[in-house]
Formats: C-alpha cells, structure tokens, sequence
C-alpha cells in the first residue's frame, strides 16, 4: 500500500511542477513585446526560400527557433542548425518532462519544439517563427493562442507540380506522393489566421513582412515598448 501511495504521490508531484512551468511559459508568452509565428506550407511552396529571405534581411529582429530531431544526420548537416539531432530515449524524456510546445512523430522519427528555445528567443527581443506543418501549428496555437498562424500556398497545384520537378531531385512516383501529400496539407490553410500566395516571391516576401509589422505594431506590444511614453499620459 505504502509503496503505490509514494507513486502516486509523486506522479502529482510532477503533474503539478509541469502545469507550473507550462502556466509560467504562457505567461512570459503574453507580456512579452515580440511574437511567435507558425508558418506552415506544401513541400514546394517555397516556405523555406522565404523564410531565410526574411532573415537575411532583418537577422536582428527575426529568428527561426531550430526543431529537435530524432532522424539520423544528412551529410552536410550541422547540429544545431538543421536540427538538434537527439537519440530517440532522450527525446521520449523530453516528452514526458513536458519540454515541448509541440511534438509530433513523423513515420520512423519524431520531431519537436522545445519551449525553452523559443523562450530564449522571445526573451532575446526577437519575433520568432517556427516553420511547422499544420499538426504542430495546430498544437500551438491551443497552447498559446496569441500565436500568429500563417499558410503559404501555391499559385497552383499545377505550378506546385512544375516547381517539384524542376527540382530534380525525385522520380515520378515520388513526385506523384509529394503531390497527394500537398493536397492534403493544404486542405488545413483555413486554421491559419493569414494567407500568403506565393505566385511572386518579392511580393510573397512583402506580405510576409507586412504581416510581421503589422503584429509588431498592436496597441499591447506598443505600449509595452513604450511604457514610459503611456504612463506620461495618464499623469
């Protein structure tokens, strides 16, 4: 008897010491100046081109908060940068130590966003976007509903098609699956708040932009920002 009541008495422990930290990250979340963006697309929407155009351009007030990964290293692949690249138990660990924002298993391997990354780079002062399919941009935004959720589309699924073979990287079969895989993801563009249609990539890039401004610019983040300006007038 003894023994099961300390194991149940530590796993409420634990359940509470998580909601804790879970309660605490929501609420450095929500009084923080910046943002945190999804932004989710087919494979071959051109998310990723646009997303470092977006950090080449302002790499002092943008950051990509980099994934953790269960999947084995490609050649060329730095840890850290593509991924963090960890074994599948600490990853489980991570899991049940409420780590992460987000997790999901994709085939053989799993992914993640951990919550103390994208703390860090709130905290840095930068707005942050997670390039996310829409299961995990689904996650998020019930965990923190101040998210700002974005979907790139395609002009086309025909255009979507060409811009896949013009890779030169995969046979038709696999170009064949990429393609019911897009239909598919694209069949969730409406949980996202704004769309961007990447028909032209300077204005895709625009809109991206924009839409960054613009959450930059909200009455709550500005008069956080300018605190001392808002008290002045109330005096």
């Amino acid at each position: 008897m003894l023994p099961q009541l300390a194991i149940h008495l530590l796993l409420y422990t634990f359940s509470v010491t998580a909601l804790q930290l879970s309660l605490e990250f929501k609420q450095r979340f929500c009084m923080s100046t910046t943002c945190l963006f999804t932004i989710a697309a087919p494979s071959g929407a051109g998310k990723t081109s646009l997303v470092k155009a977006l950090l080449d351009k302002w790499p002092d007030d943008i950051a990509v908060c980099v994934s953790y990964s269960t999947r084995k290293r490609r050649p060329g692949e730095e840890d850290g940068i593509a991924y963090h690249f960890v074994d599948e138990g600490r990853f489980r660990a991570m899991i049940d130590n409420d780590e992460f924002l987000e997790h999901a298993q994709v085939f053989d391997n799993f992914y993640g966003t951990a919550k103390a990354s994208v703390d860090e780079l709130l905290a840095s002062g930068k707005h942050v976007i997670l390039e996310i399919d829409w299961q995990g941009a689904r996650q998020i935004k019930q965990k923190l509903p101040d998210t700002v959720a974005i979907y790139i589309l395609p002009p086309s699924l025909e255009d979507l098609e060409r811009r896949l073979r013009d890779r030169g990287t995969d046979d038709d079969a696999v170009i064949e699956r990429r393609m019911r895989d897009a239909y598919a993801e694209m069949s969730h563009y409406s949980d996202a708040q704004y769309l961007v249609v990447n028909e032209d990539f300077d204005r895709a890039l625009f809109d991206l932009e924009a839409i960054i401004h613009s959450q930059a610019l909200t009455l709550m983040r500005q008069s956080k920002r300018h605190q001392s300006l808002i008290d002045s007038l109330s005096d």
